[in-house]
């Protein structure tokens, strides 16, 4: 995976962050979601990089970066925390202004970039959400059993981490399969199900994205109800896909939830479940470029 990246380590604000560089062009940042690690980014990054200066990191508490310990308000992991991280790494690599593209976890630090430093945003793709507090809000039972893990994650320490470290891999391979359209695993390389699984098999892993959990449980979903009601946008021209099999998709449309959040968004569907990128790598590069080509 990645041919002709670098490897780096790279402080951000209070946690050390393994990053993938490769490219030449204009800074592009790539962030992953839950539970996977930059990694996801592999099927389409050796292109995107024929255009672009692509950093692609592991986000704090997952993969090769730093697990900082968390505190009584979930700050360390909130997506405002792991957004300035993203900020620092920038600034180390020379990128005052950059596009960033992010998918379920790491779609949320970039929206949360988005509205917290919109100097700094040329353009913002999230994949397969909608905003937190519209998750949460929108959480009746039947849209409950689709994202069960919301809760389930976010209870306290040491529930989920005890549970889930019975079998951590089965835990891992169980939650991307079911996320997929085809409900299997067919869509990932074994070189990156290899690399989750060796992530997620460690507690300390598993401790730090339950942590994310928990911020999105109080944190990230109180500034979210703060930028709403204090009438804040996103102001960065914004794209937002989604699954036409996956969870978001199966509601109100995402374009029209983003529409409440931004001031510019155009977006769509795409044949696939959650995983975007690895479930339909040439529809979502497609869009991507599209969309990246006036940065």
């Amino acid at each position: 995976m990645f041919n002709g990246f670098s490897e780096r380590v790279i402080p951000g604000d209070g946690a050390e962050i393994f990053c993938r560089l490769g490219g030449d062009g204009p800074p592009l940042l790539l962030l992953h979601g839950y539970p996977e690690t930059g990694a996801m980014w592999a099927p389409i990054a050796e292109r995107l990089a024929e255009r672009f200066s692509l950093v692609v990191p592991d986000l704090r508490g997952y993969g090769r970066s730093s697990v900082p310990v968390n505190d009584a308000e979930n700050a360390a992991y909130s997506k405002r925390r792991m957004g300035a991280d993203m900020a620092a790494v920038m600034d180390a690599l020379g990128h005052e202004r950059f596009a960033v593209a992010g998918h379920d976890r790491g779609a949320r630090v970039a929206y949360r970039m988005g509205l917290d430093m919109p100097e700094r945003i040329t353009r913002l793709v999230v994949l397969d959400i909608v905003p937190v507090a519209e998750v949460w809000e929108a959480m009746e039972a039947a849209e409950a059993m689709k994202v069960y893990h919301w809760p389930f994650l976010a209870q306290p320490h040491p529930l989920p981490e005890t549970l889930i470290a019975a079998d951590p891999v089965f835990y891992l391979k169980h939650t991307m399969a079911s996320w997929t359209g085809a409900k299997s695993l067919q869509a990932f390389a074994p070189e990156a199900i290899a690399e989750y699984a060796e992530h997620f098999s460690r507690p300390e892993h598993v401790h730090g994205a339950c942590n994310d959990y928990r911020a999105g449980a109080t944190i990230d979903w109180r500034l979210d109800c703060e930028d709403r009601a204090a009438g804040r946008k996103i102001s960065a021209p914004m794209l937002a896909l989604w699954g036409s099999d996956g969870i978001p998709g199966s509601g109100e449309s995402p374009l029209d939830v983003w529409k409440r959040w931004a001031v510019d968004v155009t977006g769509g569907p795409i044949a696939a479940g959650h995983f975007l990128v690895e479930e339909a790598p040439e529809e979502t590069l497609a869009a991507l470029l599209a969309f990246f080509g006036e940065v």
